[in-house]
């Protein structure tokens, strides 16, 4: 599979700060990727140097093997064969959903048109909407109808800025998995950016974790989850605990929650201090287990309860238990550890 989207060294700056450093991407054709991060951690300047709204000061962009960007050059956006689409959803008022959809096909046969529209109405679940105004349509209709319009041109790459974080939580989610749908079946490539991981990993099959500019971690979902590079990603990702330990054996911790044994050799050598990310699902409640924590806070989730748990030694970590029974706070509770996948780095403060 070639790549149709390659960044080569990317920087760019605004003024004299440096928004984006030293950026390597290879998007291949079809895939459906996300630049996830914290405000300010250079997402959005990717996207818009991607889209030929900011210039580069270091590096290229090719699109499709044809270069893009590179200091001093920017092929202007309408040349790049890109559809956008953003926060705002920035429909048209004034046309109805039907010439919304189909105002990038303006120099397009009537007929050839009229079926293009028609078939991205259905694509997109809202056949029977195409006389309506944008103010006549939910929040989750108005997204559908800007990504069918930016579809409608048949665009080699689309972008997402942001494009859902206007939905309320249920409708974002159920959003991003039908998007992702529609963009698998019209086999088109895509970039979302978001601050919101949910949404990454609902949509994309790679993320990219930025911060300050920089990329720390290109993967996929799980193993961002599961296998994080660093502290910031395994911190970011998620919900976790980490407590301090000491490495008994290649594969092998000890911390305040006793000895685990992990699913991977590391190579810091015997009794060196680490770090070991606990996430709620490795601990599991156990009423005959001789490990016992104190609850300190509750928080239902529906299906399950998500508890803060006090350690004897008074380590705090989360735990998701099953809703069926209701511990109340203050309560000491049985508990075990399964860390199926166990994260651990050099502990901070012994880096020589």
């Amino acid at each position: 599979m070639t790549d149709l989207l390659t960044l080569h060294g990317v920087e760019c700056h605004y003024d004299r700060r440096v928004a984006v450093r030293a950026l390597e991407l290879h998007i291949a054709s079809g895939a459906l990727v996300s630049l996830l991060g914290p405000s300010g951690s250079g997402k959005t300047t990717v996207l818009r140097a991607i889209a030929g709204f900011h210039p580069l000061s270091a590096g290229e962009i090719l699109i499709n093997g044809r270069l893009a960007s590179y200091p001093g050059f920017t092929l202007p956006p309408e040349q790049r064969r890109l559809g956008m689409v953003f926060q705002d959803c920035a429909l048209f008022p004034h046309l109805d959903v039907a010439e919304n959809i189909g105002f990038g096909l303006r120099g397009t046969a009537s007929a050839q048109k009229r079926k293009i529209v028609a078939d991205l109405l259905a694509t997109v679940g809202l056949a029977a909407m195409e006389r309506r105004y944008p103010h006549e349509l939910s929040g989750g209709q108005q997204q559908r109808v800007a990504l069918a319009r930016a579809l409608a041109p048949r665009p080699d790459l689309i972008l997402m800025d942001e494009p859902f974080s206007n939905l309320d939580i249920d409708m974002r989610e159920r959003l991003s998995v039908e998007v992702r749908n529609i963009l698998k079946q019209q086999g088109t490539t895509a970039v979302l950016v978001t601050h919101d991981q949910n949404e990454a990993f609902s949509l994309a099959d790679k993320v990219g974790v930025l911060r300050d500019g920089e990329l720390l971690q290109w993967d996929t979902p799980y193993n961002l989850y599961h296998e994080p590079a660093c502290t910031f990603v395994a911190d970011f990702i998620g919900q976790g605990v980490f407590l301090s330990g000491t490495l008994l054996a290649p594969d092998t911790v000890h911390t305040d929650l006793g000895v685990c044994k992990g699913n991977r050799a590391y190579p810091w050598g015997k009794d060196a201090p680490i770090e070991v990310l606990f996430r709620p699902d490795d601990i599991v409640f156990d009423p005959e287990s001789p490990l016992r924590a104190q609850i300190t806070q509750k928080a239902f989730k529906g299906a399950e309860i998500l508890y803060n748990l006090q350690l004897p030694t008074g380590a705090q970590v989360l735990s998701l238990f099953p809703s069926h029974a209701d511990h109340p706070v203050g309560a000491v509770v049985g508990i075990r550890v399964e860390p199926d996948h166990l994260v651990v780095f050099p502990r901070a403060d012994s880096a020589k």
